[in-house]
């Protein structure tokens, strides 16, 4: 099949929606079909370009096998509502000018965030008489909504109609998670529509390491301590300073420390919150290359994954996947009823506690550190679970048998078929 992924993230950035798609892209291509994939400018998380794309306005490349067709996008560090609107708006237009040009595909993937990607994708299915995939790995605006981003009514309405275009013009929509599919049922997508395919993890390369000369915690003069990592973005779904302050009620054990790793304009604010609080246990820690991931995972024990209590069903952590694949024990200050709480509950590797309670967490990160082999409990359960539930291949398997699906006419696949499966 020739199948084109139109994604706003894609390689080099390190977090997020962009190794998802770079994984899948590569996978595919590895299975025998070509790709292209039609992506921004790399510029996440620190919203600059990287200094090798600066000045273009349209860049092709290709690695290991993809066609990458790279367009300009209005990008600022400190986003104001304006600048989301044109960057949205940038790459839309840009975009589709590469898009047009490339050749034909038999299907089309396209990822939201971000929401306005549908127009282009939509439009390229009508020309290319195609089918169309919406992969939706955030639910918008709801997800803008919830936090504040997004007040203007004009601006709701508008992007409100823009969801219910993307959801109707897309031939199937895949999700994330299962609180997802409750959310689109509820607006009125069919059903039939619908197919439940995880988020996945590369079992083989995030892997259980052990901490005896682990290169990490010699770096940072992490011997011999309990180590409670965050490792991801800082934004505004998180509410990282639940974990500082979970951190100051804690700074009286010495040998707690917590790491957070994230991009640099989020460190500064935690620092500052840092500061206010007296956590002097946090180390704050710039992103690490990829190829140090499983080497920084290895090094905790524990993993912590973080939301706002407003976080329910439109937004579910890739993080959770890489915390289980590494085998570590689990912490997640997340919503009882979301979808994040629904995916560690489900695994048993690790405690859900209620979100933006500092108490609750602290007490949970001393309840392990007084516990080793609950511990070493919890990391086996997640180990066990991301191979049997998140591995990458089971994964690929879904997309490409949805694409073949599409092409061929077959069958319909639903959320029910793929969530069997992978029960």
């Amino acid at each position: 099949m020739r199948i084109l992924i139109y994604s706003y993230n894609y390689y080099p950035e390190p977090i997020g929606i962009a190794p998802l798609m770079t994984e899948l892209a590569e996978g595919l291509v590895k299975r025998g079909h070509q790709v292209r994939v039609v992506t921004a400018m790399p510029n996440y998380p620190e919203r600059q370009i990287y200094s090798n794309y600066r000045g273009k306005l349209f860049h092709t490349e290709y690695k290991n096998g993809v066609e990458i067709q790279r367009s300009y996008v209005w990008v600022r560090p400190e986003p104001k509502l304006l600048d989301r609107i044109l960057l949205d708006a940038s790459f839309v237009v840009t975009s589709f000018v590469p898009a047009l040009l490339g050749w034909r595909p038999d299907v089309i993937i396209s990822t939201s965030p971000s929401l306005p990607v549908c127009l282009p994708a939509s439009l390229l299915g009508l020309l290319y008489n195609c089918p169309v995939i919406l992969n939706l790995q955030d639910i918008l605006p709801e997800a803008a909504i919830h936090l504040g981003i997004l007040k203007n009514k004009l601006l709701i309405e508008l992007f409100t109609q823009l969801e219910k275009f993307a959801y109707h013009s897309a031939t199937k929509i895949s999700v994330i998670a299962d609180g997802f599919i409750d959310n689109l049922l509820k607006k009125g997508v069919p059903a039939s529509k619908i197919v439940s395919i995880p988020n996945w993890v590369d079992v083989n390369f995030i892997r259980p390491l052990p901490q005896e000369n682990n290169q990490f915690r010699a770096t940072h003069n992490l011997q011999n301590k309990f180590v409670v990592l965050y490792s991801g973005n800082i934004a505004l779904t998180q509410g990282l300073e639940t974990v500082v302050k979970a951190a100051a009620m804690l700074r009286h054990i010495p040998d707690i420390v917590f790491a957070i790793a994230g991009e640099a304009k989020g460190l500064r604010r935690l620092q500052q919150e840092c500061l206010n609080f007296g956590a002097d246990n946090v180390l704050l820690i710039p992103f690490q290359p990829r190829e140090k991931l499983p080497q920084m995972l290895a090094a905790a024990d524990v993993g912590l994954v973080v939301q706002k209590k407003n976080v329910i069903s439109f937004n579910m952590p890739s993080k959770i996947q890489v915390l289980l694949a590494s085998g570590r024990a689990l912490i997640a200050s997340v919503p009882e009823n979301g979808t994040a709480a629904k995916a560690i509950k489900q695994s048993g590797g690790g405690f859900v506690v209620p979100p933006e309670d500092p108490q609750a967490l602290a007490n949970a990160i001393l309840d392990l550190y007084q516990n080793p082999k609950k511990v070493k409990n919890f990391g086996y359960k997640s180990r066990q679970y991301a191979v049997e539930q998140y591995a990458f291949e089971q994964a690929l398997n879904n997309y490409e048998s949805l694409c073949e699906s599409l092409m061929v006419d077959e069958p319909v696949i639903n959320a029910t078929t793929i969530s069997n499966q992978e029960v």
